[in-house]
């Protein structure tokens, strides 16, 4: 078997365009949740959300039979409802966290074999330290982020829709003053997620580089200790660590203003409502039930909004994580790691002519150049050469 090169080969890999934002948060959801377990979930979904419905307005209707003296079995009626909407809001809240804790593990053992499987490839771009450093943070970041963030997310976007839906059916003046004053605080989970996101990515590169030195490091610990230059190693390795630690820095910084900032917006938002609720009972245009529904219903949407604000950010942190994940797997090699094609007789010879081969992470330095060598069968044929001359190249 011969091979004759007549031009450099470049090993190289075509890497897919970047997808961000919905896209990429897309693809972390689908390593989540299983296909076949989606029914399961939309049925705990709707029992959870009936009951967080019914709850609040149950409490309105109850006020109102308190105010107007109603009779003692409309009351109890009330009372019962509310009661048995109560307990089946926590018992589905219940068994959707059990299903939750029980696909907990789904995306790392998801993910895993199909990155390992792209690492396989031969001619690997990427350096030693960067695909340790997403292995080994990168998936645990986005796995805690499947396992808790995302779900959340998801969960309480739900409920907050329904609860505004309810309070427009209560009172359109105070859902539309509710809606007017919102997006002051809705638009901070995305500029926050947007920061988390480009500082997640300037921290996994900053680990990267901290884990090429070390590797580097260790590879070469003869070499380094022959030239008595140990100190020197540890203070470089100190030097990136130290930069990854005022990126951590920065991102405890920015955690603890996303949580600040949005609480004191709440409060004026919650206080905007009492005034303005108050004015339409007095008005006659509101019964005293229904503030003290749609109150409730808002206390239940801060809530939401706050969850949001905290979790959203962590699910952007996750998706920054995960790019580098999802590009590696997207990556085409424009030399396909396996064919079908077989020679008809196979005699254990091979044969190189004029064969020059590079890395793309090497530039146009040429590990092999013009190499030519025959193997012939019951021979034993010695590679000999300084480091990084192409030997374990010609072997693989």
């Amino acid at each position: 078997m011969a091979y004759r090169s007549q031009r450099p080969m470049v090993a190289e890999d075509t890497l897919a365009p970047n997808d961000s934002g919905w896209k990429e948060t897309n693809k972390v959801s689908d390593l989540r949740i299983p296909a076949v377990c989606q029914s399961s979930l939309s049925i705990f979904l709707n029992v959870c959300l009936s009951g967080e419905m019914a709850v609040p307005y149950y409490t309105g209707r109850v006020t109102d039979l308190l105010i107007s003296k109603e009779e003692a079995s409309t009351f109890t009626n009330a009372l019962y409802m509310m009661a048995c909407f109560t307990l089946a809001r926590y018992d589905g809240e219940k068994l959707l966290r059990l299903l939750m804790v029980k696909w907990k593990p789904g995306g790392t053992v998801h993910i895993n074999p199909e990155l390992i499987s792209w690492l396989e490839r031969p001619f690997l771009k990427a350096s030693d330290g960067d695909i340790a450093s997403h292995i080994s943070s990168g998936i645990d970041t986005m796995s805690e982020a499947l396992s808790h963030d995302l779900s959340l997310v998801m969960w309480y976007l739900l409920r907050g829709i329904c609860y505004y839906a309810m309070m427009l059916w209560i009172s359109v003046p105070l859902a539309t003053f509710v809606i007017v004053t919102m997006p002051f605080i809705l638009l901070l989970p995305k500029w926050s997620g947007k920061f988390y996101q480009d500082l997640a990515k300037r921290v996994q590169e900053s680990l990267a580089k901290a884990n090429e030195v070390a590797m580097e490091t260790f590879q070469a610990i003869l070499t380094v200790r022959s030239f008595a230059n140990e100190d020197g190693a540890a203070q470089c390795y100190e030097k990136k660590l130290q930069e990854t630690y005022k990126l951590n820095k920065v991102e405890a910084v920015a955690y603890g203003a996303s949580i600040w900032i949005p609480e004191m917006l709440q409060l004026a938002l919650k206080v905007g409502i009492l005034s303005y609720g108050g004015c339409l009972v007095t008005q006659g245009k509101l019964t005293g039930g229904a503030l003290v529904t749609f109150v409730l219903q808002e206390t239940e949407l801060s809530t939401v909004v706050r969850v949001l604000l905290s979790s959203y950010p962590s699910v952007q942190k996750a998706v920054g994580s995960s790019e580098k994940a999802f590009e590696y797997m997207d990556r085409t090699p424009q030399i396909k790691p396996s064919g079908t094609l077989v020679p008809t007789h196979l005699e254990g010879k091979m044969e190189l002519k004029d064969v020059s081969f590079s890395y793309p992470n090497n530039g146009n330095s040429l590990v092999l150049k013009g190499v030519s060598l025959e193997l012939r069968p019951g021979t034993v044929t010695a590679l000999v050469g300084p480091s990084g001359s192409g030997k374990s190249t010609v072997v693989a």
